[in-house]
């Protein structure tokens, strides 16, 4: 019973997924590095725009933190409630592109894309020039 339950849980977050999911709400980072799961962020939509910001800092050592090697207006904020996500646009039911998303850890900014999976989380890529040339991480819906 329990396989069942489970097997048409799968089924009904695919369904969801691909019947065209938004990427609106809280997702846990999963840091591609170390596979710790480093943060919760918030997304949401204004104007068709998607941005996304840090609420929750989840490693001990990250608590309090600055993004001291930010640039411009971001330069030395806490990384807790930081804008890390903008301009991204939705493509399609599970694509967004065109914007852009910054790591606090080395204030660099980079080009984005996200895939809503399947399995309900977002496969969420930064890359310089082509998408080649980049690394992705995987956000788990928060529940």
């Amino acid at each position: 019973m329990k396989r069942l339950f489970a097997v048409l849980a799968t089924v009904f977050i695919s369904i969801s997924a691909f019947a065209g999911g938004d990427i609106v709400g809280t997702w846990k980072t999963i840091d591609d590095e170390t596979g710790k799961e480093k943060s919760h962020v918030q997304i949401w939509q204004k104007d068709g725009v998607y941005y996304a910001k840090v609420v929750k800092l989840l490693l001990a050592e990250d608590q309090g933190k600055n993004c001291e090697k930010c640039e411009g207006d971001k330069h030395n904020k806490p990384v807790l409630g930081l804008e890390i996500m903008w301009g991204m646009k939705k493509k399609d039911a599970t694509h967004w592109a065109d914007g852009k998303i910054m790591d606090p850890k080395n204030g660099k900014v980079y080009s984005c894309k996200i895939e809503l999976l399947a399995d309900g989380t977002l496969k969420v890529r930064g890359y310089v020039g082509v998408s080649a040339l980049g690394r992705n991480q995987i956000w788990r819906p928060l529940k």
